[in-house]
């Protein structure tokens, strides 16, 4: 099973690993594509006024273009351990024994709006850059990554059952057909269900911790669903692809 996440805006800082190498990163059939869009970071971040236009950053984001500056140089860590936020205070992996973090990485994967995904366990140093960003000169990522990602995703799954919570931004990047999606809906006591924000990525955090922790191994969504359900999770199938998430 792979499950992919979104990434978060929000990334810890620093790390105590060396820095970039983007061959050794999972699915090295990204590698070109990745690699332009490092150096194209880079190049950026020496204007910093155009790097925050581009990113659409406000004029107290220099630290954010000063780590697009040192992509190659800076130190990195797990993916699991640069993205932060919501849905990532939700998976709790801080509290992962070791046994249950190298479930995390044989079962996570992360969508990136400059690496397309990565596993959990692939080391990456801070950046910025956003699924919906432009950067001057390029095509817009989703046609940047369309022709690359899904092949890889697809081919990094090896044939087990994707669980695909990434956004819909992410998931444009790079499409899985035939993953299951999660969606979060608020149920209201006169029974109508509005799509909630904010705790759409805690459930999806939730959803995502216990699918790592679970000992079985889902291969359609009764099983996804049944893992939730055990969790705690209220859940719902509404197709053979679709999981309702429901608070």
């Amino acid at each position: 099973m792979l499950v992919l996440l979104p990434p978060s805006e929000t990334k810890s800082d620093g790390g105590a690993d060396a820095p970039l190498e983007l061959s050794d990163l999972a699915m090295p059939q990204l590698t070109a594509v990745r690699d332009k869009l490092v150096t194209e970071l880079i190049q950026l971040a020496a204007d910093p006024d155009a790097s925050r236009t581009a990113l659409g950053l406000g004029k107290g984001a220099d630290a954010e273009v000063a780590r697009n500056a040192a992509l190659r140089t800076s130190p990195t860590r797990p993916a699991l351990e640069r993205y932060t936020g919501v849905l990532y205070d939700a998976l709790d992996a801080k509290a992962f024994t070791k046994v249950q973090r190298e479930k995390a990485f044989a079962r996570l994967g992360i969508g990136s709006a400059l690496f397309g995904a990565v596993r959990a366990g692939d080391h990456i140093p801070a950046y910025r850059l956003s699924g919906g960003s432009k950067l001057p000169g390029l095509p817009t990522l989703s046609a940047l990554w369309r022709d690359h990602l899904s092949d890889a995703l697809l081919a990094e799954a090896a044939g087990e059952l994707v669980v695909d919570l990434r956004s819909g931004t992410y998931q444009q990047l790079g499409r899985v057909p035939g993953a299951i999606t999660a969606n979060v809906l608020t149920e209201h006591a006169d029974g109508t269900r509005t799509v909630v924000s904010h705790f759409n990525k805690h459930h999806k955090g939730l959803l995502a911790r216990a699918l790592v922790l679970t000992r079985a191994d889902p291969t359609d969504i009764r099983a996804v669903a049944r893992v939730a359900t055990k969790a705690g999770l209220r859940t719902e199938i509404a197709s053979p692809t679709e999981l309702l998430v429901l608070t």
